[in-house]
């Protein structure tokens, strides 16, 4: 293989204010790029000098591009937003980076951090239906709660509805202590978690009070229309084909329908087909429905959950023989 020839480009900054707040404090995000993509990255004043293969140049100069757009918006950046730009620009998507969602308490924005989740945001803003499948841990039902919040704080809908099938992996409800809210509580538990991320407490209670946000099992959803709302089903592997096709009708004027899953996690008896199985082979080819596709690549949780969902993929290892 022929190694590519070196090339010089230097990018010229709107200030010196720009550049400090681009380059980090003592250049640590400049260190980063360069450690990041291998390149030689010099800075003077308002001006970068990238020296390297052309290949890795031009990365870098889309890269600073996507920073300098969320620097544009967002006011500051972390180092976090220069190593999630530097991976989705090498995987080829220049565009999901900079896809804000909505302000956490912290006053962070959320966004995308592979390139599947960029696709997945992508589709949430430019379809009325989007199906999520994808393992433990590639942030479907947080970037779902997430893209809710979002429209709700933006006035575009009225209402989130959180659901969820009541499906027991080992225990029957029945069996669990307390009244009904209570025997309900651990199956919700998941999405009250990631609306914790980007609301206070109280606000949440507010309007869960004020039925903003209502959290509700999949199968109280029967008979009802819902307009001006967003509704995510959680955990739709669980749904019968019924309860989907009963789920995926509840949509009304002005409302989103998400559903994300994981189709090699059904609780459901072995002689019952998933719902969200059947949704995907179904519904595949429907104009403003979107069905995306995550992996273990995806996977932003703790390193090892990547490995562990990998391992049960690839099904038990043979015991070595002495």
């Amino acid at each position: 293989m022929t190694e590519q020839p070196s090339v010089s480009r230097s990018l010229l900054l709107d200030s010196r204010d720009e550049a400090i707040l681009l380059f980090g404090q003592r250049d640590q995000f400049l260190k980063l790029l360069r450690d990041s993509l291998g390149l030689r990255l010099i800075a003077r004043g308002d001006t970068v000098q990238m020296d390297g293969p052309e290949e890795t140049v031009l990365l870098a100069e889309r890269s600073f591009q996507q920073l300098r757009s969320i620097l544009r918006t967002q006011g500051k950046l972390t180092a976090e937003d220069v190593k999630t730009v530097v991976e989705v620009v090498r995987a080829g998507n220049e565009h999901a980076p900079s896809t804000k969602m909505t302000v956490t308490e912290g006053g962070k924005y959320l966004r995308p951090r592979t390139d599947g989740q960029g696709r997945y945001v992508q589709a949430l803003r430019e379809n009325d239906v989007v199906i999520c499948v994808g393992p433990a841990g590639t942030g479907k039902t947080f970037l779902a709660v997430a893209m809710a919040v979002t429209l709700l704080r933006q006035g575009a809908v009225k209402k989130i509805i959180l659901v969820r099938p009541a499906v027991e992996a080992g225990e029957r409800l029945g069996f669990l202590p307390g009244d009904f809210v209570a025997k309900i509580n651990p199956y919700l538990r998941p999405l009250l978690d990631s609306l914790s991320d980007m609301m206070e407490a109280e606000q949440v209670r507010r309007y869960m009070e004020g039925d903003v946000i209502e959290i509700v099992p999949l199968a109280y959803m029967r008979g009802r229309t819902l307009n001006n709302a967003v509704i995510i089903l959680d955990e739709g592997q669980n749904a019968t084909v019924a309860q989907m096709k009963m789920f995926l009708t509840r949509m009304g004027n002005n409302s989103r329908i998400i559903v994300t899953g994981d189709m090699t996690q059904s609780d459901l008896p072995k002689t019952v087909k998933s719902g969200l199985i059947d949704a995907v082979q179904r519904l595949a080819d429907i104009p403003r429905l979107a069905i995306v596709h995550l992996d273990s690549t995806d996977i932003v949780r703790h390193p090892l959950v990547q490995q562990i969902v990998k391992a049960y993929d690839e099904g038990p290892r043979k015991r070595a023989r002495d």
